[in-house]
């Protein structure tokens, strides 16, 4: 059961991405056509500062799935109950916080970023953009953890995708009709705002909760030894968009946002393939498992590499090409920096790599023990990155986000050596030289194979089929040799779940 679950949420999180990067593909370009890069930029800059606002979560989110995760397998309602109620009050304060920054905000933003549009438009796109997120802290966010700590979240996932679909034709409709980029966000938040509505109302009559359990404070007491986790993952999503507005101008935000569209679509491929694990490592550390979750997690490790390997080396090679097909016409900023587009990759590639760490320790609630190396990781990425910004530019700002992201996997590596998996450091060592090994060789193959630069969609594509399988290829064949035990077991697991 568990197995299916996972599989469940790992396909219902790659639709997701991949509709969302479709998505992403089709607006931005559109929006700087009939805009500007300037504006796409606010755009980007504004949904940032707004998730801002996610630094008073203090963890809670990890923490409440942790603590349901014991309740949920022996199906303690009332348990469950008190700590969501304990979790959506929470929230809700938070949302109430969010409307007053939110208001802050739509006065300052014009003088934070130092545009030249008017005011009453950055005020008015600010107060726009912060409808749905009102709505998904008073309604959703509750809601979507006990699925997660469930292993259902697939149901919010598919919820997500009819979203997401919807706001993108009415988007494509609203933009080609001429209406203004306020017209166009004014409806999308509209739509955002029935998904977390659609999911309180679900959760309410599928897990039976009851309102007259007094909350449960207790059970997650632990949120402020979340709180550094949740900081250092925050600052590495949102973090460079800050700084970039601020020592760069919101041109250069475009720029920035265009290549996470690409690299942060990947990541969040891989992420969806390899992510659905936590909710299992709980339920098995939960059960004392611990055989069955040293073997699951190592098989996890290796469908975690070949699938990074693959997927970052292919974007490596290919993303240049892309950039120069989608911004073509585009004259206002240029879109193609190579040291950038590099850096960003190997920084993406290397969270994918972390985020399997972080994964198991959440499962198993070891938040206090980890925290101080989680405040270290932002505190490197943000100092780093402020120091970095003015000496080399935009390149900056992953300079110090890779540097932060690698201590940081270095910590999770040396604490599993001493709990949780207590195996040895070499484990990771071989794996990474492993990995790097595989780069190098599709690497070599595609640098002799007669490629030619794409010049349009059609052969861009023709290119990424052919990069992907000999991508593909060498990295599996490597890891059917050095690691034949994972390659077989994970065969034989999806092979047993398709013919149930």
């Amino acid at each position: 059961m568990r197995t299916k679950r996972a599989l469940y949420n790992s396909i219902s999180s790659l639709i997701l991405q991949l509709v969302t990067v479709i998505s992403g593909f089709i607006l931005p370009r559109m929006i700087i056509s009939a805009f500007g890069s300037e504006v796409n930029g606010a755009v980007s800059s504004i949904s940032q500062f707004l998730g801002y606002i996610s630094l008073l979560e203090a963890g809670v989110g990890g923490v409440t799935r942790a603590a349901l995760y014991k309740p949920l397998a022996y199906t303690d309602n009332e348990k469950i109950s008190g700590i969501t109620n304990a979790s959506q009050d929470f929230f809700r304060k938070i949302a109430f916080m969010f409307v007053a920054y939110a208001l802050v905000l739509s006065v300052g933003f014009k003088q934070i970023s130092g545009t030249d549009m008017e005011w009453s438009f950055t005020s008015s796109l600010v107060l726009i953009l912060a409808t749905s997120t009102f709505a998904q802290y008073y309604f959703g966010i509750t809601s979507t953890i006990i699925l997660q700590a469930d292993q259902r979240s697939y149901v919010a996932t598919l919820m997500q995708i009819v979203v997401v679909i919807m706001n993108t034709a009415i988007s494509v409709v609203l933009l080609r009709l001429g209406c203004s980029i306020l017209v166009v966000k004014l409806a999308s938040s509209g739509i955002y705002i029935l998904r977390p509505l659609l999911l309180n109302a679900i959760v309410k009559k599928q897990y039976s909760l009851r309102k007259d359990v007094p909350p449960d404070n207790e059970a997650i007491k632990q949120r402020w030894n979340g709180f550094g986790h949740h900081i250092a993952f925050y600052i590495h999503n949102n973090i460079d968009i800050m700084i970039v507005t601020i020592a760069l101008g919101l041109k250069w935000v475009s720029v920035y946002a265009i290549y996470y569209m690409i690299v942060g679509g990947i990541k969040n491929i891989v992420v969806s393939l390899t992510g659905g694990g936590e909710a299992a490592f709980g339920n098995m550390i939960a059960k004392n498992e611990h055989d069955v979750l040293n073997t699951r997690f190592h098989m996890i490790e290796t469908l975690s590499s070949i699938l990074i390997v693959v997927f970052f080396t292919t974007t490596g090679i290919l993303i240049f090409d892309f950039i120069a097909i989608y911004a073509k016409g585009v004259n206002d900023i240029n879109y193609i920096y190579i040291t950038f587009g590099m850096l960003f990759v190997v920084s993406e590639a290397l969270h994918c790599i972390k985020q399997q760490y972080h994964a198991l320790i959440l499962a198993a609630g070891h938040y206090k023990e980890t925290q101080i190396g989680a405040f270290v990781e932002a505190a490197i990425n943000v100092i780093l990155s402020l120091i970095f910004v003015h000496y080399f530019g935009v390149i900056g700002v992953l300079m110090g986000t890779i540097i932060a992201t690698s201590v940081r996997l270095l910590e999770y590596v040396l604490y599993l050596r001493k709990t949780i998996l207590y195996r040895k450091s070499r484990v990771f060592f071989a794996r990474l030289l492993t990995n790097l090994l595989n780069v190098g060789l599709i690497l070599i193959c595609c640098e002799i194979l007669p490629f030619q630069h794409a010049i349009t969609y059609s052969s861009w594509i023709l290119q990424a089929i052919q990069t992907l399988l000999i991508a593909g290829f060498i990295t599996l064949g490597c890891n059917l040799i050095i690691y034949r035990d994972d390659v077989v077991g994970i065969a034989h697991r999806l092979k047993a779940v398709f013919q149930r």
